[in-house]
């Protein structure tokens, strides 16, 4: 690797162990196995930290996503903990939008996302402390001011591949002999869910390829921004009439 790159490496390895020891069993990997993902957990491996590694099995998630946590397993001698939305709240949100609402409009897209992703994730990481993800300032102007360690909420989000480059990401794959997700292979450069996600064209960003349909759009999912104010209040909206319902068919149960 050239200079620049193994700097860069210095530099990640030194905020993992840093993360280590502040946090301690309070920490997590939390990845969707895309390249930075896949980075994020040699390191921490390679460091001899025992953290859960972690992904949000929304239910939609391409096949290949599934071999790869397969692939991934196997390696590095681990097992994924897949994180599952709750199937009550799922079954209201489908019952009033449909399985595909996302194509709908952006506050049913962040609806979905809400339900298979935020939640899902806000009740696993309820207690903890912090966690590593793959976030780069370079994918995406969205992300262009992420910090490497950012404390604004809780848990912290840890970033060490923040100033990274896709290239710094492709060569340190190379030289460490990483797998990688076959979906890469067929054009996509930033993998999600299925019918959420394709493959991009020439001299569009790496997240141009998720939420296609959309236009001036914010490509996240809400994971590490929100929407916007319009946005946010439409999909307060839905996300109550989801939840009351969920509660209703829970209790249904219970009784």
């Amino acid at each position: 690797m050239v200079p620049a790159v193994t700097s860069r490496v210095d530099s990640a390895k030194a905020l993992v162990a840093a993360a280590s020891r502040e946090f301690g069993d309070s920490l997590a990997v939390l990845t969707s196995f895309q390249r930075e993902g896949v980075v994020i957990i040699d390191l921490v491996m390679q460091a001899e930290i025992r953290v859960p590694v972690m992904t949000i099995d929304t239910g939609r998630l391409p096949a290949a996503t599934l071999e790869m946590i397969e692939t991934i397993e196997a390696r590095y001698g681990i097992t994924v903990e897949r994180i599952l939305p709750d199937p009550n709240e799922v079954a209201a949100m489908v019952s009033q939008h449909g399985r595909d609402l996302f194509y709908e409009g952006i506050a049913q897209r962040s609806l979905c996302c809400n339900v298979r992703k935020v939640r899902p994730l806000a009740r696993r990481m309820a207690g903890m402390a912090a966690y590593f993800t793959g976030l780069r300032r370079e994918q995406s102007e969205s992300r262009a001011a992420v910090e490497a360690v950012d404390r604004t909420g809780s848990p912290v989000r840890i970033s060490p591949l923040a100033d990274w480059t896709a290239e710094d990401v492709a060569a340190y794959s190379l030289a460490q002999g990483l797998p990688e997700h076959p979906l890469y292979s067929a054009g996509y450069t930033s993998i999600g869910c299925d019918p959420c996600t394709r493959a991009v064209n020439p001299g569009e960003d790496e997240r141009a390829g998720r939420w296609w349909w959309e236009t001036d759009a914010d490509k996240e999912c809400g994971l590490h921004f929100s929407p916007d104010g319009r946005v946010e209040r439409t999909v307060d909206v839905f996300l109550r009439d989801v939840l009351t319902q969920a509660g209703s068919a829970k209790q249904g149960l219970s009784e």
